[in-house]
């Protein structure tokens, strides 16, 4: 039995963002036998980016059942059977992070129809939903909607069963040369993992926020023939827990020059794909756009165009800004929000040069980080630590970790908690990157007047 699933979400981030609609069918492994759909309340603010995408705005979803009051339907129709999505694991770790808030272990077998797309069905032009059903002929309405695209998504199942009818029925106790409980017992938190050949070298280095998945999903790649090569040769697997993801980052990359891994590229970080960009414009106008990084230094890195975006959505609506300036809405003349008064007429030279580039510039040094002498202190490995990394003199220093007893208010303490490692050009590039796009619990300057706080509030 399985179950066909698709949700739509305010974001990308399942530790940031949350479900806003869910759709599952139940299919036999012949014919839908049931279906269940709703909007969820996710009682945080959707951003018009995504209202644009799937058409669910904060309106729609205001009386709309929360999570936590559908988590038992949920359960229901999940437990015991195969959970199956496109691109299956971002429908499965928000799922998994909204039951984790509740204090729930979500568990399921799953299956990704992009996955056996890839291996049933290849030399597809692409694996996206859209275009496979337009290719293979199958009905998809509804589009960026949770039970539009969910009853495509079992369609197109329904098709890979045709061609394959064992699919979700293999049963192993090993995954290549390792087994089963080896991974089932690897941790769900955040940390830095290791894959050992069969003489116990280091072939490659990762890190994940929830190593049990991340490594399982390794082994669940058969995409190409180098995650294939890859799988066939590890005997072994190691972690480390870090507790910070800035410091699951920064270990990382020092593991990967130390060790230098065969199965980790050179330069494998990519958080430096797209980024937000500023211009003056022939009418003075402060100015933003969301490109490729090339040689030009970006005020904000991210992982794809799609991520900026979604980030310059919010900071034009935060700072009052003209989408047509921001480079979010494309028109000869006036932009769409200045006829419905949500833009004060800068796209039409309406808003005074001064007025409005006040505002972009507050935006702009909201985004921009001096890189000066601080501290980061962040969530520990448990609950009565904290880690801490150190900026000085223009350079990383390293990070370690502190009990929350022992930090006393006393920036000494906190010093001495720090483990010297290398300073670089890449671990500047991930402590800029991770501040500008994730919160910590407290960053504290020599100017900080929260020196005088507790930091574990």
């Amino acid at each position: 039995m399985y179950a066909i699933v698709d949700i739509e979400t305010t974001g990308l981030s399942p530790q940031r963002d949350k479900i806003i609609e869910i759709a599952i069918y139940i299919h036999d492994g012949t014919k839908i036998i049931d279906e269940y759909s709703t909007l969820i309340n996710p009682e945080i603010y959707i951003s018009e980016y995504i209202t644009r995408i799937n058409g669910i705005t904060n309106q729609m979803v205001a009386n709309a059942p929360k999570f936590y009051e559908i988590a038992k339907d949920i359960v229901n129709l999940t437990e015991n059977r195969i959970f199956v999505a496109h691109n299956a694991s971002f429908d499965y770790n928000f799922i998994r992070s909204e039951f984790k808030s509740l204090g729930y272990d979500f568990n399921c077998n799953k299956l990704c129809t992009v996955k056996l797309s890839r291996k049933i069905i290849p030399k597809q032009s692409s694996y996206s939903l859209g275009n496979l059903c337009n290719s293979l002929n199958i009905p998809l309405n509804n589009r960026h909607r949770a039970s539009g695209d969910a009853l495509a998504t079992t369609r197109l199942f329904e098709f890979l069963l045709q061609k394959d009818e064992s699919l979700g029925q293999q049963k192993s106790s090993k995954f290549y040369n390792i087994e089963a409980s080896k991974i089932s017992g690897l941790p769900e938190e955040t940390g830095v993992y290791y894959f050992h050949n069969q003489q116990g070298d280091i072939i490659y280095i990762g890190k994940s926020k929830d190593i049990r998945s991340r490594v399982f999903a390794h082994f669940s790649n058969e995409s190409t023939s180098r995650a294939l090569k890859m799988a066939n040769e590890i005997f072994d697997i190691s972690f480390e827990l870090t507790g910070s993801e800035l410091i699951a980052l920064l270990l990382e990359s020092n593991e990967i020059k130390n060790h230098k891994p065969k199965y980790n590229r050179q330069q494998r970080r990519a958080t430096s794909n797209s980024g937000i960009f500023t211009y003056i414009n022939e009418y003075n106008y402060i100015c933003f756009r969301v490109e490729s990084i090339e040689n030009e230094i970006p005020l904000i890195s991210f992982n794809s165009n799609k991520e900026a975006k979604e980030r310059l959505f919010e900071l034009a609506e935060k700072y009052k800004l003209c989408q047509k300036l921001c480079g979010l809405y494309e028109s000869h003349g006036a932009c769409f929000y200045y006829q419905i008064q949500q833009c004060n007429g800068a796209c039409i030279q309406q808003e005074p040069v001064r007025q409005y580039n006040s505002r972009a510039q507050r935006m702009i040094s909201d985004l921009s980080m001096e890189w000066k002498d601080f501290l980061v202190i962040d969530k520990g490995r448990t609950e009565n630590e904290r880690s801490v990394v150190q900026v000085a003199n223009e350079k990383y220093m390293g990070f370690g970790y502190i009990d929350i007893d022992c930090i006393q208010n006393n920036p000494e303490n906190l010093i001495d908690s720090i483990k010297k490692y290398p300073d670089n050009k890449d671990v500047k590039q991930i402590i800029k990157s991770y501040l500008r796009q994730h919160r910590v619990e407290k960053i504290i300057t020599p100017e900080s007047t929260e020196f005088g706080d507790k930091i574990s509030d």
